[in-house]
């Protein structure tokens, strides 16, 4: 029965997203007020930002496959539903997302849904809930990380970056790591070279401000296309 009730909650909320997505979005999008001195959204942290949105919407869909039939505890229930007002409150503010502080904003609410997403795994399966940890370094939308790992990008000098499962895994073999690329004029560039994604990666990263790894990328000590990944985390 608990399972149904989820379930159905689900479908109500990815329904409502295919359904905005199709015909309110447009009218919407932009709607919020006019804050003069903000610096507008781009169009690539925009585009970011809706992938990030119906990504996690195609998983909590996954998720209530990886859990159907099994008995959710009380707070795996409250977890599920923290990761499902996350995203309908992440499309709720994308629909009026116009300065990039509102990616920001998104953005950290993306994060959050994905940690509680994350927690009711853990739960579903009799585990511990996962150390709350920064997102994986090379695409935010990977969820949280679950190591660091050392890294160097090409001509660059090796320094620690968090890193989920998967790409830990890779870089650990040798292999590259699945890294989020954006459009930058003409050519598709990591996030982090796009100096108009800065504001999209303090969302995820900045409550994590305290963590060495994340100091030590919003300090500049890791440098990527001339811009540090995290400028402005630590201003006060």
């Amino acid at each position: 029965m608990i399972m149904m009730i989820v379930a159905g909650m689900i479908f109500l909320a990815l329904r409502g997203s295919r359904a905005l997505n199709r015909g309110q979005q447009p009218q919407q999008l932009g709607a919020g007020p006019v804050r003069y001195g903000e610096t507008p959204l781009g169009d690539a942290a925009r585009a970011s930002l809706d992938a990030d949105i119906t990504r996690f919407g195609d998983e909590l869909r996954d998720l209530d496959l990886d859990v159907v039939g099994l008995e959710l505890s009380e707070e795996a229930r409250a977890n599920y539903s923290e990761a499902l007002d996350a995203y309908e409150n992440a499309k709720q503010a994308m629909n009026q997302a116009r300065y990039e502080s509102d990616a920001t904003a998104i953005a950290h609410i993306l994060e959050e849904g994905r940690y509680a997403m994350a927690c009711v795994k853990s739960r579903a399966q009799g585990q511990p809930v996962p150390e709350r940890r920064p997102p994986c370094f090379f695409d935010p939308a990977h969820g949280p990380s679950t190591r660091n790992v050392t890294w160097a990008p090409p001509g660059g000098a090796p320094r620690e970056v968090p890193a989920c499962a998967l790409d830990a895994a890779r870089v650990t073999s040798g292999a590259d790591p699945h890294i989020r690329m954006v459009q930058q004029g003409y050519q598709a560039v990591p996030y982090w070279q796009d100096q108009g994604h800065a504001a999209y990666a303090r969302g995820y990263y900045e409550p994590y401000g305290l963590d060495p790894v994340v100091q030590g990328l919003a300090k500049g000590a890791l440098l990527f296309g001339g811009f540090s990944l995290l400028m402005g985390l630590l201003d006060d």
